[in-house]
């Protein structure tokens, strides 16, 4: 059943605006792929839109110079709560404000968007957003990573992306389920054509149609490569019983090798 949003398109799933000072920079990246299958298909409503739009100044002005001195402009709050309210309460949604001080954003809480009726994304620009603007409006502040990019759009990007697949009838069914992170694991290796490729074979067990046998190889694989690459990972993926005994089994096998480090 469809959610309704309460905005001017009430058959879709989710509905996501975009608050930016560089919307051309969303029409590439939406334009084909799943985002485009998602919007086209009525199961997302995707709309970008500029910041100053609400800036009710001769010369549409939205930053100004930072208080107490320093370099770089900050995000007046005046555009920024006015048009977050509207816009919230056009589609009824959760207001997001992309930060590299915000909560990491994981396979959970990109599930737990999805969930919602609608988002609103804020995306920043230069030294960030006037505080104020952050109190009264008290946004879920999330980062993609620790480092920084010169504006929100990009982790925008990401967040619809991620957000987006994990909607009903975007991917095939059960597609997001054996993703990486969504059972708490990395997923294990993929093979496809040819079964042999310059000396290196798929796995004989790949080939062998015992369901049971690539269901447990599967999960052996993605307990190795996890504990190989993302060892804390562990620490609170669900496992059951048998995935303690194939770990076991694993971590005697070889030690964690850990990411590689520049």
């Amino acid at each position: 059943m469809r959610r309704r949003t309460g905005g001017e398109r009430e058959d879709v799933d989710l509905r996501i605006d975009i608050l930016t000072l560089f919307p051309e920079m969303f029409s590439g990246p939406f334009a084909g792929g799943m985002i485009r299958k998602a919007t086209e298909a009525g199961i997302c409503d995707l709309r970008v839109h500029d910041l100053r739009d609400w800036a009710h100044t001769a010369h549409r002005v939205v930053d100004d110079e930072v208080f107490g001195g320093g370099p770089g402009m900050v995000l007046k709050p005046e555009p920024i709560v006015a048009a977050c309210e509207a816009l919230v309460a056009k589609g009824t949604g959760r207001l997001v404000y992309l930060t590299p001080q915000g909560v990491p954003l994981d396979q959970t809480l990109a599930g737990r968007l999805a969930l919602e009726c609608g988002l609103v994304l804020l995306c920043g620009r230069y030294e960030g957003v006037d505080e104020r603007a952050l109190q009264i409006l008290r946004p879920l502040e999330i980062s993609i990573g620790d480092y920084v990019l010169t504006g929100g759009e990009l982790p925008a990007m990401v967040l619809v992306d991620a957000v987006v697949r994990l909607l009903p009838g975007v991917l095939a069914a059960g597609a997001a389920a054996e993703d990486s992170f969504a059972t708490g694991l990395l997923e294990g290796p993929q093979y496809t054509r040819p079964r042999v490729f310059r000396g290196l074979e798929v796995p004989e067990v790949l080939l062998s149609g015992d369901h049971a046998r690539i269901a447990a190889w599967r999960r052996y694989e993605a307990l190795r490569r996890t504990w190989r690459r993302r060892p804390e990972l562990l620490r609170s993926a669900p496992l059951s019983a048998e995935d303690r005994r194939m770990l076991r089994a694993v971590m005697a096998e070889e030690p964690p090798a850990g990411r590689t480090q520049p």
